[in-house]
Order: C-alpha cells, then structure tokens, then sequence
C-alpha cells in the first residue's frame, strides 16, 4: 500500500490518535501524517501510507484555517482549553477588528504559544509551562498570504476568521495577537484546517469511514496526483538501471531540480538531475 489519504480529522482526538487507528485497520506500521492539528481542532489531516511517508519532504506545506476568535479573556494556552488570565470589559466592533486584521497580512514575526511543542533546549516549550517555569521565546517569521474576516457577532464578540499561511503558523498566536491589538483579550474557540497543501476541504473523508483496508484503498490517492514535482515517464530499460540504484542519463532540459521518475502509472523513484546525469536519491519499489 502506498500513497496518501486526504482525512477529516475529528475534535476530540490527536493526530496521532487519526495515524493509530489506520495502523489498526490496515495493519500496517509505517503511516504518518503532516502538519499536526491540536486535539479541539478538526478538519484536513493528509496521512502518507507504506513507503509514501519517505516523501512528506516533498509535499507542499501551505495551510488554509477557518478559526472562531472569542474576544473579552485570554487564557494561559491561548485557546477554550487554558485557564483565563485576564478579562477585559472592552467591546469590539467590527470595523475595529477589520482594521486590526490588514496588520497580520504578508511576513510577520510571530511569537509562538508557551503550551506548544516547540522544543527549547532540548525541551517542548509546553514542559516548561506545565513545570511553572519563564522562558523567553524567540520570535517566529511566516507568512500570511490571506487573512479575511467571515462572520462577526457583535453580540457575543466572536469573529469568524479565515487564515491562508505557511508551514509553521500558529493561529492560537494570531488570536492571542489579535486581541492584544484590539486591547480586548482574545482566544481560540474552534478551529478547522480546511486545507494543507493540495488536500482540500471539498475531497476531504471522514476518518469514522475508514472502517475496513478496502475502504483506505478505495480512497487511496496516487502520489503522482499530489506531488507538485516534474515527472520524468521512464522505459523497461531505465526502470532496471533505478533498481540497480545507476544513474540515468539527462536528455531534458531539467537542471539541479528534483524529479518523480514515473514507470508503469506509479513512482518509481525520486531523483536530483545534476548537469547530463539524474542521479537516484529514493527508490519505492
């Protein structure tokens, strides 16, 4: 079995909860996922299976968010599942929130979240967090190539948020950020990833339906459908010299990129093309 899943992630459970259950339904061990959702977020959890998990390298790592922000509190994790730290008397409005959007668009420095697992010193920050400690965290660059606001409730002082940004974002920060701008206190209430990468929303399954292997197969896509790499079709003959691990000779005009060698509908390998050769760096057949 190799290729990728494109799963709904459920609230409630870890990413690795979503990788345990498929590796108990398929019976295989080598599974993962990309990009890590919290336990109270739900929506797009891409899973490579089999030989697959040796190109999550080469997958796109643009994320996609719809995030719920409660104004009025902060709490200590930055989202529905800390303890308040503060709360403000402050009501917001939605021209104000609007304006304090615009200063999140394009690279910004981001301070990631105390309770996150961002290792300092060897240490997950959240372990310092639990342990009571005070440790002074770098700031973050990222991107954010599209932050727009979906819905407010004045009344209840909620914004619906949609974020578009790079690998390495924490939206619990731009929560936090956000109400820190509007001097209003701000936190996380729900979220879902609505896309990573090339898996989207609209192709996405829900992982309650991956009750059998025939199901994971039947919604098993072809890495070649996802991976955003030039592919380079090879013969009987080229397809022997990539198992012997031998180098092909480059008739493209590729240069110093790397390639999906395709053969008989499936990956054969991933290779680097360097000058007239096109030298092997993974095999998975």
């Amino acid at each position: 079995m190799f290729g990728f899943l494109n799963v709904y992630k459920p609230k409630g459970m870890t990413s690795h909860d979503v990788v345990a259950k498929l590796r108990k339904i398929t019976k295989i061990k080598q599974i993962g996922h990309t990009g890590t959702l919290d336990p109270f977020a739900e929506g797009v959890l891409p899973i490579c299976i089999g030989k697959a998990t040796r190109l999550i390298e080469y997958l796109q790592d643009d994320k996609e968010y719809v995030a719920t922000v409660q104004f009025g509190k902060t709490t200590d994790t930055y989202d529905l599942e800390g303890s308040v730290t503060e709360e403000f008397n402050k009501k917001v409005s939605k021209s104000e929130v609007l304006e304090k959007l615009k200063e999140f668009e394009g690279e910004i420095q981001q301070i990631p979240p105390i309770y996150s697992a961002i290792k300092l010193n060897g240490k997950k920050l959240y372990d310092y967090a639990r342990a009571g400690q005070t440790v002074e965290i770098e700031p973050r660059v990222v991107f954010i190539s599209k932050i727009e606001l979906l819905s407010f409730d004045e009344e209840n002082q909620q914004a619906e948020i949609l974020v578009a940004c790079s690998k390495g974002t924490y939206i619990r920060s731009i929560a936090y950020d956000l109400g820190k701008k509007l001097n209003s206190g701000g936190y996380l209430v729900k979220l879902i990833r609505t896309k990573a990468g090339k898996f989207g929303i609209k192709a996405v399954v829900a992982l309650s339906e991956f009750d059998s292997t025939e199901k994971v197969l039947e919604n098993l896509i072809n890495p070649i459908d996802i991976l955003d790499l030039p592919k380079l079709y090879i013969s009987d003959f080229e397809h022997e010299k990539v198992l012997q691990g031998q180098f092909l000779k480059n008739n493209t005009e590729f240069c110093n990129v790397f390639v999906l060698l395709i053969y008989n509908g499936s990956v054969d390998a991933v290779a680097f093309v360097e000058k007239d050769k096109i030298k092997v760096k993974k095999v998975f057949v």
